[in-house]
């Protein structure tokens, strides 16, 4: 059997970024509920906003540190396996990642030293700040690498001299067409996965009969920033699918299944889209719905798959069920919200068995909608690599062979499930101590002794 360098060396991408990817979707929301949590104990001084939010920073720096040892991967691999695309955008790509780098990483690392271990060594308002900063800088990291990914989706501000990107208007190409909508979309998906997390772990002390004052002022912010925070992703999802139908319209196609172009494009809810005979099988689908929410106009037209040749078509089954399953999250998320409206109103919202295990089991609805909605964008923007200009298979590093990635991603896949397995191990001995043992009632750091011993007796 012949190993495929360029597809053993996808594969390689997908396990590293899928497995990353969850860190941000994680830590970018958590610094930002921090710093809320921060905010509040200064003005309010009340004791538990303290104890969580210490409880909260000891799981961000776990998660943060595992985020720096496997995001090391990322650049590393992109000269190994893709020197080609590196070679031809390094003058774009480049300056966009070491921006982040400078602005963002060396922010959160600075600042995370006095978030952890400066409470009882600065002013309290110089700690507020510090949050702040450590939540600036997610969200910076998240605007360079977010420029990054777009310029490749919908290149802008370039020129091309013998072969390679080089910069023409930075402006334009940091804010290339679909950046905005893309951050906005990707950055309200990783808050959305921070609040379900703290909602499930609140709903887990509930349910406990454990901290309970703590995990009632975990479940009141969360559900109450989710009310606000999951009709803006609903409308931010609806102008990023508009911007994408104008700079992106293959992928649309395949996200929608539809092979012939038309106006009054129904909305296909299910179908299994065959491409070899260009057609879906088992459709169910709403007629003219397509046209309404893609173009806002009922009678527009959207374009089908059999407008571009096979090969310039993106895998259409991987791309429409991702999709449908990135929105079948927002869904349940949705349905999760309505509920704690309608329980609150009760005064039931802490005390319903039913709702609290619900809340448990929708801990990783939002990484699964966060890696959905990647694979939709990434699969979706296939065969390219640089949109409409560089084809992935003229990417990859011509001199690998397939036995050297297939070592590669062995290595890759087993040093990922130990770092990732350690931290996840050590965030749920973290969570099972809970916020009292992590702050000491106080807000000063209890000894790992302790955390182990609390974490025994919350089994």
């Amino acid at each position: 059997m012949k190993l495929d360098p360029l597809i053993l060396s996808r594969l390689q991408f997908v396990w590293v970024i899928a497995l990353h990817i969850l860190l941000p979707a994680f830590t970018v929301g958590l610094a930002s509920f921090i710093a809320v949590l921060e905010g509040l104990h200064l003005t309010t001084r009340k004791p538990v906003y303290l104890r969580v939010s210490q409880f909260w920073i000891k799981i961000f720096a776990v998660s943060f540190g595992v985020g720096v040892v496997s995001g090391i991967v990322m650049p590393f691999q992109l000269g190994t396996n893709w020197s080609r695309f590196s070679a031809a955008t390094a003058d774009i790509i480049g300056p966009l990642v070491g921006y982040e780098a400078l602005t963002a990483f060396f922010l959160e690392a600075g600042f995370l030293g006095v978030l952890l271990f400066g409470r009882h060594l600065v002013p309290p308002g110089v700690h507020f700040v510090a949050a702040l900063m450590v939540a600036f800088g997610t969200l910076f990291s998240s605007f360079w690498i977010l420029s990054a990914n777009s310029w490749m989706q919908t290149p802008a501000g370039y020129e091309i001299i013998d072969g390679r990107f080089f910069p023409a208007d930075w402006a334009k190409a940091i804010f290339n067409p679909s950046f905005p909508y893309r951050l906005a979309h990707t950055v309200l998906a990783f808050y959305l996965s921070t609040m379900f997390v703290v909602v499930g772990v609140g709903a887990y002390y509930l349910r406990g009969n454990r901290f309970q004052e703590e995990a009632k002022t975990m479940l009141s912010m969360t559900f109450t920033m989710l009310t606000v925070l999951v009709p803006m992703q609903m409308v931010a999802g609806d102008l990023h699918g508009f911007n994408t139908v104008q700079h992106q319209p293959a992928k649309i196609a395949a996200i929608e299944g539809d092979w012939e172009t038309q106006r009054r494009a129904p909305a296909i809810l299910f179908a299994i889209p065959d491409a070899q005979a260009e057609t879906n099988h088992f459709e169910i689908a709403i007629p003219a719905l397509g046209s309404l929410y893609l173009t806002h106009d009922l009678n527009g037209q959207v374009k089908g798959l059999k407008e571009w040749q096979p090969e310039d078509r993106p895998p259409v089954a991987i791309v429409f069920f991702a999709f449908r399953i990135m929105v079948g999250m927002g869904v349940l998320m949705l349905a999760v919200v309505l509920c704690s409206w309608w329980l609150r109103w009760r005064g039931r919202l802490y005390d319903t068995p039913w709702f609290l295990r619900l809340c448990q089991l929708c801990i990783p609805t939002g990484f699964v909608a966060v890696l959905a909605g990647w694979t939709t964008t990434e699969v979706g923007r296939q065969p390219w690599v640089v949109y409409g200009l560089m084809r992935t298979s003229e990417a990859v590093t011509p001199s690998l062979t397939g036995g050297e990635v297939l070592l590669s991603l062995l290595l890759y896949v087993a040093a990922y499930i130990l770092i990732f397995g350690a931290g996840l191990r050590l965030t749920i001995l973290l969570v099972k101590a809970g916020p009292a043992a992590a702050a000491d009632g106080t807000g000063r750091p209890s000894s790992p002794k302790r955390l182990l011993s609390a974490a025994n007796v919350g089994k």
